[in-house]
């Protein structure tokens, strides 16, 4: 969170701009030459909060200026170029800083540092606010508790199913039949495939002396001729 512990916003006048703008690393500008705003972010969750959209009145004068300075020429040149300067597209500017300040004093009461960690965390999800931390530090009980009670849960369902019988129904002394290797089909028994009439036992004949191998044989049994 761009506010940091202590400090306060510093009134948002003309003459009395605060020279230093505290900040950290968990909001995004969304600022363009029209107008300011700002996104601030979790640093936790990072769910976040986006700023009020804050006009740029000097982009507007200077759009205004040059319409008049095109609409009569040479005669509003002056005024134009006045315009351009007064215009600052740096990155930074008074009015960018005026608008920033004004974006944390609207942003800032939905986030609080945790001095545990030093995290900003937004107040709606990640702060225990009984203990003064972020819910990483100081998780809240109750939440903490279903988490491992739901944890407790897996594995004892999982230490019961290993006392389960889910084979009793399976006869497992019945000889298993392999899928046909030429379409693919479940076979159930016998020696041709029922869907294509290929051989179910496919039979690898060694190129070196002819001797029949079985399937799935790597070396011929008679020369040791390699099958593959």
């Amino acid at each position: 969170m761009i506010l940091l512990q202590g400090i306060r916003p510093l009134p948002l006048t003309e003459d009395a701009m605060p020279t230093n703008i505290p900040f950290t690393s968990n909001y995004h500008d969304l600022s363009s030459t029209d107008g300011y705003q700002f996104e601030f972010h979790c640093d936790r969750c990072g769910n976040g909060y986006r700023s009020a959209y804050q006009r740029n009145v000097a982009a507007t004068g200077q759009r205004v200026a040059q319409g008049l300075g095109n609409l009569f020429g040479g005669r509003f040149y002056g005024v134009t170029s006045t315009a351009d300067r007064l215009l600052d597209r740096s990155t930074n500017s008074e009015a960018k800083d005026r608008a920033l300040n004004k974006a944390v004093t609207e942003i800032s009461p939905h986030f609080h540092q945790c001095l545990g960690c030093g995290d900003w965390v937004c107040g709606d999800v990640c702060w225990n606010e009984q203990v003064g931390q972020c819910v990483r530090c100081s998780p809240v009980a109750s939440e903490e508790l279903a988490q491992l009670q739901a944890e407790a849960r897996r594995y004892q369902v999982r230490d019961k199913l290993r006392e389960v019988d889910l084979t009793s129904e399976m006869t497992l002394d019945e000889q298993s039949h392999p899928r046909c290797g030429s379409c693919g089909a479940q076979s159930h028994g016998g020696k041709f495939c029922s869907s294509c009439g290929s051989a179910l036992s496919v039979e690898v004949t060694c190129s070196s002396c002819s001797h029949t191998n079985p399937a799935g044989a790597l070396f011929c049994s008679q020369c040791g001729t390699g099958l593959v």
